[in-house]
């Protein structure tokens, strides 16, 4: 569906995004993951044909981003950070000016406003302004926006940036069910909304793509290593160490802090696919340590996306 070959984008000398590749399917939601000032913008704007590439190509189904931009935006729907409304039109009007701007005929104009003022729950407010809404509906307006010469691709940079945990629910389920019909490309910032929401993942680092998978295979294949966190009283830091180093699976174990009320906090580094809990449970039981907290940290996104954008 879509393909990104060694695609670059330099402004004034400052390489912003450098000789990246990858390609998405069709049907698939893809999350464009990294820091500020990562590349994810400037390559969504290139994807989209607002910024052309310094080098490189981008091919969506049988177009060319160098021959055949104005085909390609057929394809496409494209919701930048900040929506570009009419704060002064109604909701009604505002999404008619587009469906016409589209070149939507009369019948299909009015069916595809419908289909949408309930897809994306507009229906109560088309007769506001769309000054009086909120971030979040005003987001909604613009998923509308985009959706609305029904477009294959859908490019969505930030959509949920800035709204409150129950619109960014209520925007995630648009997505979802937009995501049966067409392909998705977003951005974000909110780690946790991307491993809901995408079916894959690509972190882009200093311009450069540092990971590209879905987050499962993200785990499996970091090399990060899981960690149980327990706490214990009555028991002195150098014996239930060294108690835990003895376990099958544990690599390391470390103090993590000695509580105010006595409690010896300690972190044990396991082996990938090894989960030690039941044993530590075993080896704490033989003693008199009192066992108060055994929790096992599996890695995450959020961990993941810190060890590969590290600035060392």
């Amino acid at each position: 569906m879509i393909e990104v070959e060694n695609l670059s984008k330099y402004y004034d000398g400052f390489c912003a995004v450098n000789r990246i590749d990858f390609s998405i399917q069709k049907g698939e939601i893809v999350g464009l993951l990294g820091p500020n000032g990562a590349g994810k913008t400037t390559t969504l704007r290139m994807l989209t044909g607002y910024l052309p590439p310094t080098s490189g190509n981008i091919k969506i189904k049988d177009f060319s981003i160098r021959s055949d931009l104005i085909a390609i935006k057929h394809l496409m729907g494209y919701l930048p950070e900040s929506a570009p409304l009419y704060r002064s039109m109604l909701v009604y009007d505002y999404l008619e000016y587009v469906a016409r701007v589209r070149g939507l005929e009369d019948k299909r104009r009015h069916d595809r406003i419908r289909e949408l003022s309930e897809l994306c729950g507009l229906r109560e407010i088309m007769h506001f302004s769309i000054g009086e809404l909120s971030r979040g509906l005003k987001q909604r307006v613009g998923l509308a926006h985009a959706m609305m010469s029904d477009p294959e691709i859908l490019v969505l940079d930030e959509p949920t940036s800035g709204l409150d945990p129950n619109q960014i629910v209520e925007i995630r389920d648009i997505i979802r069910h937009a995501a049966k019909e067409k392909t998705i490309v977003l951005s974000t910032h909110i780690l946790s909304e991307a491993e809901a929401t995408c079916d894959r993942v690509i972190i882009i680092h200093r311009g450069k793509i540092v990971a590209d998978d879905d987050t499962q295979r993200l785990m499996e294949i970091s090399g990060l290593k899981h960690v149980v966190t327990l706490s214990l009283r009555q028991a002195s830091a150098e014996a239930a160490m060294d108690r835990l180093k003895a376990i099958d699976g544990v690599l390391d174990v470390q103090e993590s802090s000695q509580s105010e009320d006595g409690a010896l906090d300690l972190a044990v580094t396991c082996r990938e696919g090894s989960d030690p809990r039941e044993a530590i449970y075993h080896a704490v039981k033989q003693t008199d340590w009192i066992l108060i907290d055994l929790h096992l940290k599996t890695q995450n996104l959020e961990t993941i996306f810190r060890e590969l954008t590290r600035e060392d």
